[in-house]
C-alpha cells in the first residue's frame, strides 16, 4: 500500500488528515498542536487500525506499508511518534531501527511485533524506544502508549472542564479518605458548603488561594492535590 499523505502521490486508502479536535475518552485531552504520527507496517490493517483508534483528534497520520518506501518516508517529514513493525520483509530490523533514530531524532518510537524475542526486546531497550508491544494487541494498549508518549512531551493538554473535574475528584477522594463531611471541610477551610459541593462536582473552578485553603483543610500540600491531575 502506498504511503498516506504523500505530496504528488496517487490517492491511498489510508491518508494523513487533520481531523476535528475532540476530547479523548474520559480524559478531555486535546492535542496542543499538529501532531504527526508515522505508522510503518507491511500489514495494511495496522495502518487502518491506528487511524480508527486515534480518530477524533487533530493528528496527522502517515502510513507506509511498502518496505521499499520506508527510507523516503522517514526522510520526508519529521514525526512526533513512529509506530514501527520490528520485522519488515526484505529489511534488516536493526538497520531500520537505526534509520528511524537518525532521521526522526525527536520521535517517540513504539515497536509492534508479531515475532517477540528476548534479543529484539533487548535491542529496543538499548535503543531507548518508548514501548514494545507484541501482536496481536488490544487497541487500547496502543492508544495508551501513543497518548502517554505525547503527554510526557507536553503535546497534549487537559480541557478546562476536565481539569475542574479531576481537581474536584481529587478533593472528594481525599475528603472521604479522611472521613470528613462537606460541612466539616467547609468549617476547616472557611469555604462555603455549596461552593465546595460545586468544586467536587467539577462544576466550578477555584482560585489558587481557595485551593490552598482546601489543601490545608485536607492536610496535604497544594502540589499533592495537583499531582493527581492528569497532565
Amino acid at each position: 500500500m502506498a504511503k498516506a499523505k504523500t505530496k504528488g502521490a496517487p490517492d491511498a486508502s489510508i491518508k494523513g488528515e487533520t481531523q476535528t479536535l475532540e476530547p479523548i475518552e474520559g480524559g478531555g485531552l486535546y492535542s496542543s498542536g499538529d501532531v504527526r504520527i508515522l505508522v510503518i507496517d507491511d500489514d495494511p490493517a495496522i495502518g487502518r487500525l491506528v487511524r480508527a483508534t486515534l480518530a477524533g483528534h487533530e493528528f496527522l497520520i502517515d502510513v507506509v506499508s511498502d518496505p521499499a518506501k520506508v527510507n523516503a518516508a522517514l526522510r520526508r517529514e519529521r514525526h512526533h511518534v513512529v509506530i514501527l513493525d520490528y520485522v519488515l520483509p526484505g529489511l534488516v530490523s536493526s538497520e531500520v531501527l537505526t534509520l528511524v533514530q537518525e532521521t526522526q531524532p525527536d520521535a517517540s518510537i513504539i515497536i509492534v511485533t508479531a515475532y517477540p524475542s528476548f534479543d529484539s526486546a533487548q535491542e529496543c531497550l538499548r535503543a531507548q524506544t518508548y514501548d514494545y508491544i507484541t501482536k496481536p494487541f488490544a487497541v487500547d494498549v496502543l492508544k495508551k502508549a501513543v497518548m502517554r508518549s505525547l503527554e510526557t512531551r507536553g503535546l497534549l493538554r487537559l480541557t478546562e472542564r476536565a481539569m475542574r473535574e479531576q481537581i474536584g475528584a481529587a478533593i472528594r477522594d481525599r475528603r472521604k479518605a479522611l472521613d470528613l463531611t462537606l460541612a466539616e471541610l467547609s468549617q476547616r477551610t472557611q469555604v462555603s458548603l455549596g461552593y465546595l459541593s460545586q468544586l467536587e462536582l467539577g462544576k466550578n473552578s477555584a482560585s489558587i488561594d481557595t485551593l490552598y485553603r482546601i489543601a490545608l483543610g485536607l492536610r496535604i500540600r497544594l502540589a499533592e492535590l495537583f499531582q493527581s491531575v492528569q497532565a
